[in-house]
């Protein structure tokens, strides 16, 4: 009922997200790039943004971002905000495109959004293109293990929770953005002790309910899990991403992987 329900509504995200590059102005230190995927037997695109101070010979902080619904990895990464507090705290970026707009990042399983044409296994290649893509990065950049973050807007807050229930080993925090109705509180326990949580999302989302995500973060409490919660009087389901920014570095900068 709630997948249904953002489905419906997440339709229109599409020609509202192509808007983004137009008003975020010129971005020339995003790379856009593509990898070949051996399983899927086809070019992947993902996109790139390392900061002006990256120096190869220290670790540097790393922000894993996925899209949503409808939107590219291309489109995300541009969002108004972004790349400025990841170039002012010295953080790369790195988009995944989850195979194509509809992949679900496997957070609705080994078929995800299947369609006609898909493949069948659509979800499942949707979440190894973001652990290809994370291993890219990983061997390209010199990347913190203990300060890689993950972060999702919308189907790809969804597939946050996903992947950090799945893999809380890989990551250092999450960050959920207006995250799409999936319900994995039943791994929600896994959290506690490897990683942080910051959920933010917006009263006025029309698209993807709040109701949802209280009851997410009512389960972070409820099993111990640090994390902090913005819920956004104002917040709709797209400024809600890009005004909080500022408040996710902050979550990020207090949060590094522990040592066991």
């Amino acid at each position: 009922m709630m997948k249904n329900k953002c489905l419906a509504g997440l339709a229109c995200v599409l020609l509202l997200a192509i808007t983004i590059e137009s008003f975020a102005g010129p971005r020339q230190e995003i790379q856009d790039r593509k990898y070949f995927f051996k399983s899927a037997n086809m070019h992947v695109t993902y996109s790139v943004f390392v900061p002006s101070t990256y120096d190869k010979s220290k670790k540097t902080p790393l922000v894993m971002v996925l899209h949503g619904l409808g939107s590219r990895a291309a489109e995300i990464i541009r969002y108004p905000n972004l790349v400025e507090e990841a170039e002012k705290r010295g953080y790369i970026l790195v988009a995944a495109e989850g195979i194509n707009n509809h992949g679900w990042y496997g957070a609705y399983g080994k078929r995800g959004g299947n369609r006609k044409g898909d493949p069948e296994n659509l979800g499942e290649l949707s979440e190894q293109d973001v652990l290809n893509v994370l291993e890219i990065a990983q061997k390209e950049f010199n990347v913190d293990a203990k300060r890689t973050y993950l972060m999702g807007h919308s189907m790809g807050g969804s597939g946050t929770w996903h992947l950090g229930m799945k893999y809380p080993e890989k990551w250092a925090a999450l960050a959920p953005l207006a995250s799409a109705g999936t319900n994995h509180d039943y791994d929600m326990k896994k959290l506690k002790g490897e990683l942080a949580v910051i959920v933010v999302h917006g009263v006025k989302d029309s698209l993807c309910p709040i109701g949802a995500n209280r009851l997410k973060v009512a389960n972070l409490k409820r099993h111990g899990v640090k994390h902090k919660y913005i819920e956004d009087a104002n917040g709709n389901h797209l400024n809600v991403a890009w005004e909080n920014f500022p408040a996710i570095f902050d979550f990020f900068q207090e949060n590094a992987k522990q040592d066991k």
